[in-house]
């Protein structure tokens, strides 16, 4: 069975001193917490030479979603300096800014493939994805995302992969996290109906409750994240007597709808999914806010074991920040993506339709599985679904406690 290989801790110590000394600028670790800039490290620029795997990676690097892109882009670039240091298949990685806009992010799978990229890695955020992926699958580029969980990213083609787990599977295990710790006995929902991350995690959540009699009192929503007045949703979710709340948004309206909370003295156990990571990152934001926060998140940077704490000192040490668990899974899309191409042959004068063939078989193979920093034994279905478990974690002195 294909595993991922996590390298020694001595490599990784060696790994974390190129990263600082290799880079072209001598401040990279000054200015790169997700979300307030990019740099990239030495072996994952755009141009790679000969012999070189082309990987075209596409998410916002700019815009209110630009914490994802970043994270996805600076994790998969941490994987790619450990990779090439190996000296085995190299990999270079052409990260383009989408904004988080359909037409931008096709604009920039279209400019990837101009620029001769072998496999397309992202998009970062769900309705992007689903747009370049009816062009890759036209086109035959396999495609790999780290964080756009819909069903439909995948659904009807073969060749679009995901490492993060669905929207249905992430409502599914909320409703019965939440049943089987008796973390709430009156439920209110408050999410994003303009959305399909957002209302695919809802209408899962939703029918898991009704199957096993977790009791919702009040459902609430809003058209966009550029929403910026919660009072009615938390109003109603109050006066329904709602001891939790389960939000399946992103962090930024979570940031106004806790701080707005707290203005009106509502206090409930606020619960949330993986599109919450990043909260403590967020510019301005008062984490003490986001005390007893709990969410599910398939990477928790303050774990203890070794791999999580190379990967979080490498990244720090290039970045200046704690990574998120969109980094976790960017990370781990790229060694994926490694231990696919190795054990498919694939070389780097390979075409993009002959390489999309070949990782199609070894993605869907029985004896394929990857061990990552977001789950152990990763395996994928013939539809592109990873099977891995989420963990739920809550926020404790600002930083995440693994429930």
């Amino acid at each position: 069975m294909k595993k991922l290989r996590i390298l020694s801790l001595a490599l990784a110590g060696a790994l974390c001193l190129s990263m600082l000394s290799g880079c072209g600028n001598g401040d990279q670790g000054s200015a790169n917490t997700p979300g307030s800039g990019e740099t990239t490290p030495a072996g994952t620029e755009t141009g790679s030479t000969e012999g070189t795997i082309k990987i075209g990676g596409i998410g916002p690097l700019t815009g209110s979603a630009a914490v994802y892109g970043l994270a996805t882009k600076q994790g998969a670039e941490v994987a790619i300096q450990e990779i090439n240091a190996l000296g085995g298949l190299q990999f270079s990685l052409d990260f383009q800014d989408d904004e988080g806009d359909t037409e931008k992010a096709v604009n920039a799978y279209n400019k990837l493939i101009g620029d001769g990229a072998q496999i397309i890695y992202g998009c970062t955020t769900t309705n992007p994805c689903v747009a370049v992926a009816a062009e890759t699958y036209s086109a035959r580029y396999f495609q790999l995302t780290p964080s756009a969980s819909s069903t439909t990213v995948t659904e009807g083609k073969d060749n679009v992969f995901q490492v993060c787990f669905t929207d249905p599977n992430q409502g599914i295990t909320a409703a019965n996290y939440i049943k089987d710790n008796n973390l709430g006995t009156k439920v209110a929902v408050i999410y994003n109906n303009g959305d399909a991350y957002s209302t695919g995690i809802y209408n899962a959540f939703q029918a898991t409750a009704d199957e096993i009699g977790l009791e919702v009192v009040a459902v609430q929503t809003f058209p966009d994240d550029s929403n910026t007045d919660f009072n009615v949703q938390l109003s109603a979710a109050k006066d329904a007597g709602a001891d939790l709340v389960f939000m399946p948004i992103y962090y930024t309206p979570a940031s106004l709808i806790l701080s707005q909370a707290k203005s009106m003295g509502y206090e409930p156990t606020f619960f949330g999914c993986d599109g919450m990571d990043g909260i403590l990152d967020l510019e301005g934001f008062d984490v003490s806010l986001a005390e007893g926060l709990m969410l599910m998140t398939p990477f928790n940077a303050w774990g203890e074991d070794e791999r999580t704490k190379t990967f979080v000192s490498e990244y720090e040490a290039a970045y200046g920040g704690i990574p998120n668990q969109f980094a976790a899974d960017g990370y781990d899309c790229m060694y994926a993506i490694y231990e696919a191409c190795t054990a498919a042959g694939i070389t780097a004068g390979m075409s993009p339709q002959d390489v999309c063939e070949a990782l199609i078989a070894q993605f869907t193979s029985a004896d394929f599985s990857v061990d990552g920093l977001t789950g152990t034994g990763m395996t994928w279905s013939a539809n592109g679904e990873v099977s891995k478990a989420p963990v739920v974690v809550k926020v404790e002195g600002g930083v995440y406690v693994t429930q």
